[in-house]
């Protein structure tokens, strides 16, 4: 590059902040359009992560407006970070690679990223909040800062005045990406809304009758989970035991909503209520008597009783979801099986005050168990 066309150029600085924005944009949108497809309820998500900066405030039955926005700017606002620390930090480097490498830097980028906030930045320093790294397993963080990262290819046309950039290869390379990265939003988008009318993708397993057993099972299950968990909002004397039990519940109804929207889609018959042989033979199932215990606690003796019985309620959960895991059924559900053993296992640290360098442990453990 000339002196004189190094001069028409922008700032790094200028460069990285407008793609930030775009980069962090378009992360947004592919992680609201994507998250039903790999089985999770973005509003739920979004309400997760806007508890790192507004805590157990965010955390209620039915993710609110307020929550899922501050989540949304809190993400936009991270993925805005990290590109003014390649471009704009790292400038002096980065800014002279050209799309092609940026391309492949991508999934590094993303990985190192990523498990900076999962296993650092939020979990322990700045934030000291746990719950995101116990709720989401890594896998999440690492394909919404991929979706981001994969945008870094434009810089090589950002970096210049609108309609002043010269007609370079690295810049008809970006443009081009430019048009790629608006067909794969446009398709992420048509897929949702087809979804969203209940035709869903065909189902892609070798197991379809586990898959609608464990459907079943897994609905009734959390049908049960939620009748606890608002046991536990409305009586738990700990403010933070609430709040907790106020996620559970609108966790378990999205992946219930999930469960529900897929099935309607993949088979043709209702879903048939699991018979009580069934509810015995579910791994922590609890038996009337359990549940009796639970609505028939003393004030002072009902948050050891909700932790016990959740504790043994989640713990059937992920053992369901961990044969679902390791099955050969359709990989949207077992992804999404995965995530419900790494939430429910987090939620029973969460439950017992774990935090600090023990939540990342568990976390981690968590997250790369066989329970089989």
């Amino acid at each position: 590059m000339g002196e004189g066309a190094a001069k028409e150029s922008k700032s790094n600085w200028l460069a990285a902040a407008q793609l930030g924005l775009v980069s962090s944009t378009f992360s947004t949108l592919i992680s609201q359009l994507a998250a039903s497809q790999l089985g999770r309820d973005a509003a739920v998500d979004w309400m997760t992560v806007a508890a790192i900066p507004g805590r157990d405030s965010m955390l209620s039955a039915s993710p609110s407006v307020h929550a899922i926005a501050l989540g949304i700017a809190f993400h936009q606002w991270a993925d805005f970070s990290w590109a003014l620390v390649f471009f704009g930090l790292f400038g002096r480097w980065t800014s002279r690679l050209v799309p092609g490498t940026l391309f492949w830097l991508a999934i590094p980028w993303a990985a190192v990223t990523s498990a900076t906030e999962w296993f650092g930045l939020v979990p322990l320093f700045p934030f000291f909040q746990p719950i995101f790294t116990l709720q989401q397993p890594y896998w999440i963080g690492f394909l919404v800062h991929l979706s981001s990262a994969l945008i870094y290819p434009l810089f090589a046309w950002l970096r210049w005045p609108l309609g002043r950039a010269p007609p370079t290869s690295a810049v008809r390379f970006a443009k081009r990406w430019a048009a790629g990265a608006l067909l794969v939003l446009a398709t992420f988008g048509l897929v949702s809304v087809i979804d969203g009318f209940g035709w869903p993708l065909p189902i892609l397993s070798r197991d379809v009758a586990g898959d609608q057993r464990y459907i079943r099972h897994m609905v009734t299950h959390h049908e049960q989970g939620i009748e606890l968990a608002k046991l536990g909002q409305q009586r738990a004397q700990d403010p933070h035991l609430r709040a907790l039990a106020a996620l559970m519940i609108a966790s378990q109804q999205g992946e219930n909503r999930i469960f529900d929207r897929w099935w309607r889609g993949w088979f043709s018959e209702p879903m048939a209520l699991c018979l009580s042989e069934e509810r015995v033979a579910m791994p922590g199932y609890l038996t009337s008597a359990q549940m009796a215990d639970a609505r028939n606690a003393a004030d002072g003796e009902f948050d050891a009783m909700f932790i016990r019985l959740m504790s043994l309620h989640h713990a059937g959960a992920v053992q369901m979801a961990d044969n679902q895991w390791h099955s050969s059924g359709d990989p949207r559900l077992r992804l999404m099986a995965h995530a419900i053993r790494h939430e429910q296992q987090g939620e029973i640290a969460l439950m017992n005050n774990v935090t600090g360098i023990e939540a990342v442990r568990q976390a981690t453990r968590n997250m790369l168990a066989n329970n089989l």
